[in-house]
């Protein structure tokens, strides 16, 4: 390590993971809100009561858990959500880096082309997504939990534990790994748009311009990642949201997208984009800044 460079995968699986639980707990009433819209339009879920119920929009839906839940309920799930990102954001990090380290390899002078960053960016977040299937699971139920009470229905779930067990002795452990097919597919996605994009920008800002491998260079290059990763991820995360919180519904991703668009339109599969924009900004900033500086602090070589 002459260079000063720390390679432990462990350590920077660790750092990942606590750079990932502060991003997601700041952003987190963002997640729950676009989750509530992400499943309006479905006909099991407009109603209430037997009544129909209007379409909200990003304020108005957030307010509506406020007023009718709690302010406490933007952050129901927040649990299987951490435990979530402990598992996947770890995993999709530490895979990440071993590509580019191990299997790709980096140019000689430190560069990462941008074919294999895609590749990377695709496989990462694909290993690091099936992993974590499980908790996103937890998460989408335990967000609805809430709405399902206003329903009239009764609540599923006690807690974390409680869902996990429930869902165990209902389905199997198979059961866990329900809408895996398209989380996994949006984690691709979304891993592509925010790993890959960072990256590559942290690449070029850095190459072409005097900017240096600062807080700014970091800010920039993740303000790019969370629009891009945003833009990619949304249809594919409204598939995963319908089939984890209405399973019988759908008969599978292909379903589910034809039934969304038929019924809905083609922008349904763009319901919650303007909340999942606006989270996955302020999540990946918070998230590349902290990560950025936990790994100088801990003299770890910059991502």
């Amino acid at each position: 390590m002459g260079d000063g460079r720390r390679d432990g995968f462990l350590i920077k699986y660790c750092l990942s993971c606590v750079s990932a639980a502060v991003a997601e707990s700041v952003t987190f009433p963002l997640d729950i809100t676009k989750t509530r819209l992400q499943i309006q339009g479905e006909k099991t879920s407009m109603v209430t009561n037997g009544k129909q119920q209007p379409y909200r929009g990003m304020v108005k839906t957030a307010y509506g858990i406020v007023k009718e839940e709690g302010f406490l309920s933007l952050w129901r799930g927040i649990r299987p959500a951490v435990l979530r990102h402990l598992v996947y954001s770890g995993s999709r990090m530490a895979a990440y880096e071993m590509i580019r380290e191990k299997v790709l390899l980096r140019n000689d002078n430190g560069s990462f082309p941008l074919w294999k960053s895609i590749i990377g960016g695709i496989s990462s977040g694909a290993i690091g997504q099936f992993l974590a299937s499980p908790t996103d699971l937890v998460k989408v139920q335990m967000q609805m939990e809430g709405r399902r009470i206003l329903e009239g229905k009764p609540p599923r779930y006690r807690g974390t534990a409680h869902a996990f067990s429930s869902i165990v002795k209902q389905n199997g452990v198979r059961g866990l790994w329900r809408g895996w097919l398209p989380n996994v597919q949006r984690a691709a996605l979304v891993n592509l748009g925010d790993l890959t994009t960072y990256d590559s920008v942290k690449q070029i800002l850095i190459s072409n311009t005097d900017l240096e491998d600062t807080a700014i260079t970091h800010m920039l290059s993740s303000i790019s990642a969370g629009l891009v990763a945003a833009t990619m991820g949304t249809p594919a995360d409204v598939i995963k949201t319908r089939i984890m919180n209405n399973p019988s519904t759908y008969k599978g991703v292909i379903d589910c997208f034809m039934t969304a668009v038929k019924e809905e339109g083609f922008f349904a599969l763009y319901k919650g984009f303007i909340p999942t924009w606006s989270r996955m900004a302020p999540w990946s900033m918070t998230f590349w800044l902290v990560h950025e500086q936990i790994r100088k602090l801990t003299g770890i070589s910059g991502f």
